[in-house]
């Protein structure tokens, strides 16, 4: 990450600057644009929803559709289509999208041709409302198939070969578990660049951004496939001091698993959009920290310098894991950011919040750099957003699940925990191979035993310890690896263990 300091004189002469008549767009300009909008006090934009489809229920407003033939691109040789979001609902605030074509912008009017209103009653349309988002149509699997969707404050996701809709993606985060409360940016404009012919392999999306405290550039170029990958460029500026900054932040939901110590009366054995935070840090090391449902809020910072990569994982692919035939969970994308370019000191940021259901996206991570967003000086970031299945992961071996508990015949004031870890290397090594498990417990309890031994029925290798906590009941660190000699077999195993 790049963080450069602007002499105020400097942005003053760039926010007074006028803008030339239909320049041709390039990010320069929206950067431009959004440094003007920087040096200037936040105007909150009325909604220009009408009342009537501010008042539809869920129902009602689900009966709106957007008819297919009427996609952007429908009758041009282009791999790439659009479909717009009708505002309503919930959905109150708009968006104006444009299209590019040869560097030339213009504007996407609202149409209400574009839609089948079903059975609800059509009141007054402004021709300038625009949409409440859009989404993107690729030949991803088939003809036709949703690649992905830019939808609410500063929301998208995306899908890769074979994947269901999951975790979320966001362009920023502004204080997210924070005790003041959070604000969510708004993506306010959208340009679309028309794809050159039929043989386009991406598309290229750039947003405006706004808030009370920030505001942004944004440049997305979108490659789909197995691996969908976004290259994205980013350029944020501070109007006030917005205090924590999360940086390609994640969102996603974990309501039970194997991590889990309550009891719910859900049918299904684990439900989740993502099981784990993955990351490569700058020293190389990969880290593996398994989600939970905490009963309260709970925040974990990992300070890094450099970064190589951090990301919300789905790692559990097994069927058998979920038995929901409807969510196919086990086909939901993993996400992982891979930074471009050297992003300096900071921390990736866990953020786990209580969740009574699967309703409720109660895991979100982020990287804060350790250099706050400040008026004048402004974060640049680049970074590839891999949406991905099975693709990337530690070259060593990985934890493929975790789960612990007490025994209820002898020693039951122990905590047991039980981790197994595969690769393909691990799997070589038989059951004489010297395997041990490296097991590190933070402050509030000690180890009382471990073992690493191969699961003659998996051929995997299961790392088992105990601990005996103390009477502080704070919670305690973990971490653990196998090894065999000098060698390290496996990322570390990560976790926060509240007694």
């Amino acid at each position: 990450m790049t963080v450069r300091t602007l002499p105020l004189a400097l942005l003053c002469l760039a926010a007074a600057a006028p803008l030339r008549a239909d320049p041709p767009f390039t990010f320069e300009l929206l950067r431009a644009r959004a440094l003007h909008l920087a040096v200037q006090p936040y105007q909150p934009r009325p909604s220009p929803v009408p009342t009537w489809l501010r008042d539809l229920t869920y129902d009602q407003y689900r009966d709106i559709r957007f008819r297919p033939p009427q996609s952007w691109w429908n009758h041009d040789p282009i791999p790439f289509k659009l479909q717009f979001f009708h505002p309503g609902y919930i959905f109150d605030r708009t968006v104006q999208i444009h299209e590019i074509d040869e560097g030339q912008v213009r504007l996407i009017p609202f149409s209400e041709n574009f839609f089948d209103y079903g059975h609800n009653h059509v009141g007054p349309l402004p021709a300038s409302m625009g949409y409440a988002g859009f989404r993107i149509h690729n030949f991803l699997n088939q003809p036709g198939d949703e690649l992905g969707v830019f939808q609410g404050a500063s929301y998208f996701r995306f899908l890769c070969k074979r994947a269901v809709y999951g975790l979320s993606a966001r362009g920023l985060s502004l204080n997210t578990g924070e005790p003041g409360g959070e604000e969510f940016p708004n993506f306010e404009e959208f340009w679309v660049e028309r794809p050159a012919g039929a043989q386009a392999t991406s598309l290229t999306v750039y947003a405006l951004m706004d808030s009370p405290s920030v505001t942004g550039a944004y440049r997305f170029v979108i490659d789909p496939g197995a691996d969908t990958v976004m290259h994205v460029k980013a350029v944020i500026y501070g109007r006030l001091n917005p205090g924590v900054v999360g940086v390609a932040p994640l969102t996603s939901m974990y309501w039970h698993g194997k991590t889990s110590n309550f009891e719910t009366d859900d049918v299904r054995p684990e439900v989740h959009d993502s099981d784990g935070l993955m990351l490569e840090t700058g020293s190389g090391e990969w880290l593996w920290r398994p989600l939970t449902n905490p009963p309260v809020m709970r925040t974990t910072a990992f300070s890094d310098t450099n970064p190589r990569g951090f990301g919300l994982i789905q790692r559990e692919r097994r069927y058998e894991a979920y038995e929901d035939i409807e969510a196919s969970s086990q086909l939901r994308p993993s996400a992982w950011v891979q930074p471009v370019g050297p992003w300096g000191r900071g921390s990736v940021r866990l953020v786990e919040l209580h969740s009574p259901d699967e309703t409720n996206d109660n895991i979100v991570a982020f990287w804060v750099p350790a250099k706050p967003l400040t008026p004048g000086n402004p974060i640049q970031v680049e970074y590839d957003l891999h949406w991905y299945m099975d693709q990337i992961r530690p070259p060593s071996g990985y934890t493929i699940s975790t789960r612990h508990g007490r025994t209820r015949t002898f020693e039951t004031n122990l905590e047991r925990f039980v981790l197994d870890f595969d690769g393909p290397d691990l799997r070589k090594l038989g059951p004489d191979a010297g395997v041990e498990a490296m097991v590190t417990v933070g402050s509030g309890a000690s180890l009382v035993q471990s073992n690493a031994q191969k699961d003659p029925y998996s051929g995997a290798w299961r790392a088992a310890f105990a601990l005996r906590p103390d009477a502080s009941d704070q919670p305690v660190e973990l971490r653990c690896y196998l090894k065999r000699g000098s060698e390290v077999l496996t990322e570390t195993w990560s976790y926060l263990w509240q007694p």
